[in-house]
């Protein structure tokens, strides 16, 4: 219990890029049903609410000076709208653990991404019987969660001799890429969305000619609307490619190769376009 959560180094760039891209995929009624919640988020400490930067306010939330707790001691799974000034960090994430060495390992905290999703979306529906005000948080948590837990190091999670605690999504693994830095291996995979350090900077990144707006999304994946599976590919994804060598070996810090970053670079593009496909279709099933 209070496991020390994942640093979120990227600033939530891949969920301003995903909620953006989601924008010209929703149906009429789904554009329609934001607008409403967006104008009643309105005047609130956190101010007016826009999609874009909604899509950040749960890693903005993170800064100590916006006065959230810091409540990693003690999560909790309750869903109360914008009374709640926790900072909810484990909430971004589901570690689904896996080991190379046969290092034990226990389930992942009961408390996560997921089981907020969950929550969330059962909410945002306006027949939910829920306030405007729960409705209107928990939009704006889904904005930034669907685009997390579809980053593969937010959905797995490496036990070994040497992390016997585990790796936190690879925020405890070392590796230098083609830029010659050393960076945690978390932070290199957020980084993987875009190069701007900026909501907007992130949304013309997402638009621009290889952006992922062009990338051509599986129908019929982007109608699966299960948190539980969306983790669960991520999870593959995770050990396939995100531990794949040189990082699968834990005894140096990994000089990342050519055919490792190319692939990490394909998966996250696809994985953020389809993160915008589900996300777009999750508001268009909650507002029909």
């Amino acid at each position: 219990m209070g496991r020390r959560p994942h640093a979120d180094s990227c600033g939530g760039l891949f969920e301003a890029d995903a909620s953006g891209e989601s924008q010209g995929r929703r149906s009429d009624q789904a554009q329609s049903g934001l607008r409403q919640l967006d104008c009643r988020s309105a005047g609130r400490q956190e101010g007016t609410i826009r999609l874009h930067p909604a899509a950040v306010w749960a890693d903005d939330i993170k800064d100590p000076a916006r006065g959230y707790t810091k409540d990693d001691d003690t999560p909790t799974g309750q869903n109360i709208g914008y009374a709640d000034k926790n900072m909810h960090r484990y909430w971004h994430f589901k570690d689904v653990r896996f080991s190379t060495d046969g290092t034990p390992f226990s389930d992942a905290d009961p408390i996560n991404a997921v089981s907020q999703m969950k929550l969330f979306i059962a909410a945002l529906p306006a027949t939910s019987a829920a306030s405007d005000d729960i409705r209107s948080y928990d939009m704006v948590w889904l904005l930034h969660l669907i685009g997390d837990i579809h980053q593969p190091l937010h959905a797995t999670e490496r036990m070994s001799a040497i992390n016997t605690d585990g790796d936190r999504g690879g925020n405890e693994v070392n590796v230098i890429p083609a830029t010659g830095e050393t960076t945690d291996l978390h932070a290199y995979w957020d980084r993987m969305f875009g190069g701007y350090v900026s909501v907007p900077g992130a949304i013309f990144d997402a638009n621009d000619k290889a952006g992922i707006s062009k990338l051509q999304v599986d129908s019929a994946k982007a109608k699966v609307l299960d948190p539980d599976v969306w983790t669960q590919e991520s999870f593959v994804l995770g050990k396939k490619f995100a531990y794949a060598e040189p990082v699968l070996n834990e005894n140096t810090v990994a000089v990342l190769t050519r055919t490792y970053e190319t692939d990490a670079r394909n998966v996250s593009r696809s994985q953020a376009a389809l993160a915008a496909a589900r996300l777009a279709n999750v508001l268009d099933d909650a507002f029909k």
